[in-house]
């Protein structure tokens, strides 16, 4: 019963804050926390989970009128939004790596360095969704159960993420070699 209770109070708190914004606040105050942790676990440094949970947070007020109750949490939602400000931002960083490693001119770069490069860039092609699988998987070393909590999605479902981002990135990979 405290469920049904908890999905009306929250569904009358967004409800509120479309009809008017200043009405954000209480959702703003019930859900920083797990927005915070969620952006904390996946970036180095404490000024950049800030900066990015203020942008998940601007993002959700600007888009909140698009928003429709389908059930799920409002939570949910809002982690959609940070995975998405989380895929931008890897995307801006994995940029300014490849610009910084443009600029070198050295002999006999290193090829590992080159390759990792190649396949950054690659990566940082891919749909959001795969993008995050991969980079969760491969650079941050989590399992698959872990991505699938922090999707909201079922294991099953992020195999299918990262079998379609290996697929990818076997096609862009031949594609470049030819």
């Amino acid at each position: 019963m405290r469920a049904v209770e908890n999905d009306t109070d929250e569904r009358s708190l967004v409800e509120a804050a479309q009809r008017d914004p200043a009405r954000f606040a209480e959702l703003y105050e019930n859900n920083f926390d797990r927005v915070y942790a969620f952006i904390a676990r996946r970036v180095s440094t404490r000024d950049e989970a800030q900066d990015l949970t203020a942008e998940v947070f601007h993002q959700a007020l600007v888009h909140l009128e698009s928003f429709e109750w389908r059930g799920a949490p409002f939570i949910a939602w809002l982690l959609g939004i940070a995975t998405n400000v989380l895929s931008s931002h890897w995307q801006r960083v994995t940029k300014r790596q490849e610009v910084a490693l443009d600029g070198l001119d050295w002999p006999g770069r290193d090829e590992k360095v080159e390759k990792r490069a190649v396949l950054s860039q690659l990566v940082s092609g891919l749909p959001p969704d795969q993008r995050f699988v991969i980079v969760r998987r491969f650079v941050h070393q989590r399992s698959l159960r872990e991505i699938a909590q922090e999707l909201g999605r079922t294991e099953g479902a992020v195999k299918q993420l990262q079998l379609r981002a290996l697929q990818n990135l076997r096609t862009q990979m031949r594609s470049s070699h030819e």
